[in-house]
């Protein structure tokens, strides 16, 4: 009787105990590793701190919003957040790239929303259709995907561009689509990649080319991926212990707290750190997972699979990175990386599944 009073007190707080104890997990990981990966900077560690509580609020927040709720805003959402990545191509700053828009007291990236508006946009568009879904309403969801893909690509950041396309591709994969189509899709890409390639930029191609072979500039674009397996192969099975790491604290190891502080965690806290990572990332997923195949509608059980299956693609991404294979693209390790928006994003995203299942549950008990 009182597990189920508990059960019902929480679905009625609309969280969701197992998802948030994996999501707190990651955070407090998170915060040990970037204590040492920041040369033990609390100022640091304390504004992300900040930026997970905000997070962490923004996911109790939308968690309280039921997903039919959700679906009306997504295309505002989608206009708002292209509108946004428009006036970014105009006025945006960074370093060699548009990327930020600055207002003074308001700093962020308007790509960060389109993780988000997109896969929403998409399972809308998709959850009053007949599934699987045709040609014209596949045809008219890429161009949904495409449109903020192509622009954030444009600032150029290819890492966001693709995670960004990722999540809408996901939604229509899990609307059924048939597998001819997506081997004809595949077939496609093939053709066209001679032609992406020469439309890269030149530091994107070296990236690709440095991953093949890192060795053939080792000083240079190579650098990055040799020090990063260093590190990693140098924690061995237990680690060289919390704050021991020599890689990151002597400076070879560039990116140490954002990009790369995988190949920190490792070299400190070693294989057995490492499978206490991924057990915490599988136990987000699996409930993630099983959000979406006891979701009650179309909407809901697209978005919870959009959404885990997002945040799989950062975390092989970032580890592949790391590891040396896949290009340096700049993606973050979901929960441990330093960084305000993207953090801020996910944890929202993670509040949209919670929604999904809390609500789900809250019917079936009414």
């Amino acid at each position: 009787m009182l597990r189920g009073s508990r059960g019902q007190l929480w679905g009625k707080l609309h969280i969701d105990p197992p998802l948030v104890g994996g999501v707190l997990m990651l955070c407090a990981i998170g915060l040990v590793v970037l204590f040492s990966a920041s040369d033990q900077s609390t100022d640091i560690v304390i504004k992300q701190g900040a930026r997970m509580g905000l997070g962490l609020g923004l996911m109790v927040a939308v968690a309280q919003l039921s997903p039919a709720r959700l679906a009306r805003w997504a295309p505002a959402l989608y206009l708002v957040g292209t509108g946004l990545l428009v006036l970014t191509a105009v006025i945006g700053t960074g370093r060699g790239a548009h990327r930020w828009l600055d207002f003074g007291f308001l700093r962020f990236q308007p790509s960060e929303i389109m993780k988000l508006a997109t896969p929403l946009t998409v399972a809308w568009f998709l959850r009053d259709k007949l599934l699987p879904p045709r040609l014209p309403v596949i045809a008219t969801a890429l161009v949904l995907v495409a449109l903020p893909a192509a622009l954030i690509a444009e600032q150029p950041d290819l890492g966001t561009a693709i995670l960004v396309a990722a999540a809408g591709l996901f939604v229509l994969f899990f609307a059924g689509i048939s597998w001819r189509f997506i081997g004809l899709a595949v077939a496609a890409g093939v053709a066209l990649a001679p032609i992406a390639w020469y439309s890269m930029h030149g530091y994107q191609r070296q990236r690709v080319l440095t991953m093949l072979d890192p060795a053939a500039d080792p000083l240079g674009t190579g650098y990055h991926i040799i020090q990063a397996a260093i590190a990693v192969g140098s924690g061995g099975w237990s680690g060289k212990g919390w704050l021991n790491g020599t890689q990151s604290h002597l400076e070879f190891l560039p990116e140490h707290a954002t990009d790369f502080i995988f190949a920190v965690y490792c070299e400190e806290f070693g294989l057995i750190g490492v499978l206490v990572l991924l057990s915490a990332y599988l136990l987000v997923l699996v409930r993630g997972v099983t959000i979406a195949l006891g979701a009650q509608d179309s909407f809901g059980r697209l978005m919870a699979a959009s959404l885990t299956f997002t945040l799989f693609t950062y975390v092989f991404v970032n580890m592949g990175m790391v590891l040396g294979q896949l290009p340096v693209v700049g993606v973050p390790l979901p929960l441990i990386s330093y960084g305000g928006t993207s953090l801020v994003t996910l944890l929202t995203s993670l509040g949209i599944l919670m929604s999904i299942q809390t609500h789900r549950r809250y019917l079936a008990n009414a």
